[in-house]
């Protein structure tokens, strides 16, 4: 049975010197809960849908389409072993660390009930020096985006509470094959793949339908 093994958050930012906010929210602690996750509103005005969830650069991260993060256990694992690190739950920056369920080939716009709350795919994580300044790792950046294990991004469409424990039910998968794991290609590897993306409908997060937008214009100008 898939279940939220951890919930995870950063009770306030923490000031480094490798963020471009010159603070982070990414050392997420696992808590006991249960906390209330809702949509936050729109990217840049809004910050985490998971209660008392704290973050810096609100330009980048958070907003409805970036309300909650989830990883994989059976991930962290895999890293754990190839890093040589020890990574505990929440030390991807993770809200959601679950364990029997896969996202990496989880479809965009995938629907999970998860407590009382619906959430939905909607975007894997993209890496940044942020995320390789926390943990220390030259070439992250690079190693995270060959690996393809990039966790999910949600979008709360019912509010709810979310507790470690609480099973994890797919209430709803797509009909279109866009999964995570090639969005996060189409936006860092494989531009050629963009256009299919928005097979996923308005599941898809504004600005990477703006990218494709983008992208499509500037082919047809050659």
């Amino acid at each position: 049975m898939p279940v939220v093994l951890s919930l995870n958050i950063a009770q306030q930012t923490v000031p480094v010197d490798y963020a471009r906010e010159g603070a982070t929210g990414i050392d997420k602690r696992p808590v006991d809960g249960p906390l209330e996750v809702r949509a936050p509103g729109a990217k840049g005005s809004a910050g985490s849908g998971v209660a008392g969830d704290a973050i810096a650069d609100v330009m980048s991260h958070g907003g409805d389409y970036q309300a909650v993060y989830a990883y994989a256990r059976e991930d962290l694992d895999w890293w754990q072993s190839e890093l040589g690190l020890d990574l505990r739950n929440g030390r991807f920056g993770e809200n959601l660390t679950t364990q029997g369920i896969d996202q990496t080939h989880a479809r965009i716009g995938e629907r999970w009930r998860v407590g009382t709350a619906l959430l939905e795919v909607t975007a894997p994580r993209i890496p940044c020096r942020t995320f390789a300044g926390f943990l220390g790792l030259k070439g992250w950046v690079k190693r995270f985006t060959q690996v393809a294990r990039p966790g999910a991004y949600f979008r709360v469409l019912e509010a709810g509470a979310i507790a470690p424990g609480d099973e994890i039910t797919v209430v709803h998968r797509p009909e279109h094959d866009v999964t995570v794991e090639m969005f996060f290609r189409a936006v860092l590897t494989e531009p050629a793949l963009l256009p299919r993306l928005l097979e996923a409908g308005d599941s898809v997060p504004p600005e990477v339908v703006d990218l494709v937008h983008r992208r499509t214009m500037i082919e047809l100008d050659f």
